[in-house]
C-alpha cells in the first residue's frame, strides 16, 4: 500500500475482473438441512514467499449452509508441518466452543459433536493419541487442549481426502474446474448462471 506497483495493479484489476464476471454469485442457504455443525480446516505451511508464514483457514457450516470462515496468516513460524496443522485445528476447535456457547445463549441445543474435517492424518493421530512423543512435546498443551474436548464428546475428528477439502480454496492456487467444484460444495451459486 506504501509503494504501490505495476504489478499491484495488474492484481487489483484480476480482482475486479473475477468480481464483474461473477455479479450474481452468493451463498445458497437451504431452508431442509440438518442442524449439524461441520467444520473444514487447513493450513499451509511457510505460504508467504516473503515472511515465510504460514496461514490457517476454517469454514463452518450449520447443516448444509457456511455461516462462518476465517483465513490468517499465522503471526509466528511455526517449526514443522505437523505442528502448524495441529495448531490450526486448536484454532479452529477454539472457534467451535465459542460457537456453541453463542448457540447456547440464543437457547439452541447442539447436543451432538461437531464434526471437525481435516485433511492432515498426522494432526488427527496426535489429537487421538494419549502417549506424547518427543517431537511432539513443544505442541503438548494444545494437545491437552483438543484430546480434552474429544473425549467430552464436543468435537469429533474425521479425516477428509485431500480433494474434498473445502478450505483449500483459501489456501492452494488451484485451477478453474478445481475451484468452480469447491465453490459448488461450499453452497456458492451464481444466480445469472443457467440451471
Amino acid at each position: 500500500m506504501q509503494k504501490p506497483c505495476q504489478p499491484h495493479l495488474d492484481a487489483a484489476y484480476y480482482v475486479l475482473h473475477y468480481l464483474k464476471s461473477s455479479l450474481g454469485q452468493g451463498f445458497f442457504f437451504p431452508s431442509n438441512s440438518d442442524f449439524q455443525i461441520k467444520v473444514y480446516c487447513d493450513a499451509d505451511w511457510a505460504s508467504c514467499p516473503m515472511t515465510r508464514r504460514s496461514v490457517t483457514v476454517y469454514y463452518i457450516f450449520l447443516g448444509d449452509a457456511p455461516i462462518s470462515w476465517k483465513s490468517k496468516k499465522r503471526p509466528t513460524m511455526s517449526r514443522s508441518f505437523a505442528e502448524l496443522e495441529y495448531r490450526s485445528m486448536v484454532t479452529t476447535t477454539s472457534e467451535l466452543i465459542c460457537l456453541q456457547s453463542l448457540l447456547a445463549n440464543l437457547s439452541v441445543p447442539h447436543p451432538q459433536p461437531m464434526f471437525l474435517h481435516y485433511d492432515n492424518q498426522s494432526a488427527l493421530h496426535i489429537a487421538a493419541n494419549p502417549v506424547f512423543h518427543e517431537h511432539t512435546k513443544h505442541i503438548e498443551i494444545n494437545c491437552h487442549f483438543i484430546r480434552e474436548h474429544l473425549q467430552s464428546g464436543i468435537i469429533a475428528t474425521q479425516y477428509v481426502s485431500t480433494h474434498f477439502q473445502l478450505a483449500n480454496i483459501l489456501t492452494k492456487v488451484l485451477g478453474r474446474d478445481r475451484f468452480h467444484f469447491l465453490l459448488r460444495k461450499l453452497g456458492i451459486q451464481n444466480l445469472h448462471a443457467p440451471p
